[in-house]
């Protein structure tokens, strides 16, 4: 059965058929379409376009499938397949189970507010669930920032810089998914309106209630606009843009993980439960969750660089070019959400080489920075300070040995300005305890 079907003379090229079916991908909208035909029905019954007893007809039919669809009573596949898409299914199904009264079902509504209201649910719906899959991997990172208190080092252009801790760098990933958090709960605020109502494009005759059918949906008011309701896609891009950023960060995340993994490294040992071995070389350990991860993020890129293109220069209102929304939308969906799993286990299963990531810090004249900084605490202009303390590492590097190595003799030959108490700016931990650098260690300041 088509929808449209009345005003064609010939029936439909089989290859064109297959082509323009949207059934194979769109059917995981199933709980969302009867979700919303069941509220409009309910709307068509109270505004008496249709008779109440038709509309319970309906209701009952419509609660029945979705029933039977939940328990795989009703399976959405072998002949299903043969539907153009989830709303052909549902109504013919309505249909076939209470005859000619489910007709009535599709009355003031066009599949172009259907699918429109359909992907909006859907699309908050998963949004909700992707809240929370981001708070659990900040919750993650806290916590195993909290199980290691060891310092580290800190480091530009991959070069060690300055001395942070463990929980301080975990704390930075932190920060950026608090960020993804926000913007996907600034899409779904702005994306909750209803498009139900709209109809094709210009509303229809029938006394409709699109308030009664955007309260009983939970969204906080139905859309301005019909021409745009049907044809917006905005809270989609947004979504895909939110998702594209927690992969940039997540693959940032990853991306040290290897690094910290290797030999090279050390800083860190992946669990056997995230990690793979090599066909060929017994002693290989990889880090093969951070690896897929990492080569994910370009696969929700392109989905976010799809969905642009294809909305980029259409004419209003809806156009097919849009039905492509979809299969990229709910492969990103997917991948995002998969790999915050993936990541949050990698976390909570990580172990931390603390001795190492220490070592590494007296090694790097990390404090080096700080020296300078003493200087210009005893009116050292700080660009002479900088030069000095350039010095100051030559000459360590030469004796292959640390700046706090050096004695006090040794470092008044450099500045004057040296005294005993440069020894408080030498000591790591102690490093940390002066000025905003209390932050690192949480001991916020006034």
């Amino acid at each position: 059965m088509k929808l449209w079907g009345g005003r064609f003379r010939q029936q439909e090229n089989q290859m064109m058929e297959d082509f323009n079916s949207s059934f194979p991908f769109d059917y995981r909208l199933y709980e969302q379409d009867i979700t919303g035909s069941l509220a409009h029905v309910m709307m068509l019954g109270r505004q008496k376009i249709i008779e109440q007893s038709e509309a319970e007809a309906i209701i009952a039919g419509l609660t029945g499938i979705l029933e039977d669809i939940a328990t795989g009573k009703l399976v959405l596949s072998g002949k299903a397949s043969d539907a153009e898409d989830i709303h052909t299914f549902v109504e013919v199904e309505l249909i076939r189970r209470i005859g000619d009264v489910g007709k009535k079902l599709h009355t003031g509504r066009s599949r172009n507010d259907q699918v429109a209201l359909d992907m909006r649910m859907y699309a908050r719906d998963q949004a909700e669930v992707l809240v929370d899959k981001v708070q659990m991997l900040i919750d993650a990172l806290e916590k195993k920032g909290e199980e290691y208190s060891c310092l580290m080092p800190g480091y530009t252009h991959l070069q060690r810089a300055q001395v942070v801790t463990f929980s301080y760098h975990m704390g930075a990933y932190q920060s950026m998914l608090r960020r993804d958090k926000k913007r996907i709960q600034n899409a779904l605020e702005l994306m909750n309106e209803s498009p139900l109502g709209c109809a094709a494009l210009a509303g229809t005759t029938h006394n409709i209630d699109r308030n009664q059918t955007a309260q009983a949906l939970s969204f906080a008011k139905p859309v301005d606009n019909f021409l745009d309701g049907v044809s917006d896609r905005d809270y989609l891009l947004e979504l895909l843009s939110a998702m594209s950023i927690i992969m940039v960060h997540l693959s940032r995340l990853c991306e040290e993980l290897i690094l910290w993994s290797s030999q090279e490294f050390r800083f860190v040992d992946i669990d056997d439960a995230y990690a793979t071995g090599s066909s060929i070389m017994p002693q290989k350990k990889n880090p093969d969750a951070c690896e897929l991860v990492r080569g994910k993020s370009g696969r929700v890129f392109g989905h976010l660089m799809g969905l642009l293109t294809v909305m980029k220069g259409l004419p209003l209102a809806y156009n097919k070019d849009m039905q492509e929304d979809k299969q990229g939308f709910f492969d990103a969906l997917d991948t995002t959400m998969a790999c915050l799993d993936i990541m949050q286990g990698v976390i909570s299963t990580l172990r931390v080489r603390e001795d190492v990531m220490e070592k590494s810090v007296r090694e790097g004249f990390l404090n080096a920075t700080e020296v300078a900084d003493y200087l210009v605490s005893k009116g050292v202009p700080f660009r002479d300070a900088h030069g000095i303390v350039g010095r100051i590492v030559i000459a360590c590097e030469d004796q292959e040995c640390a700046i706090e190595d050096l004695s006090l003799d040794q470092l008044r030959t450099f500045h004057s300005a040296f005294d005993e108490s440069i020894y408080d700016y030498l000591d790591y931990r102690q490093i940390l305890q002066k000025g905003n650098k209390k932050e690192i260690i949480g001991e916020k300041h006034a």
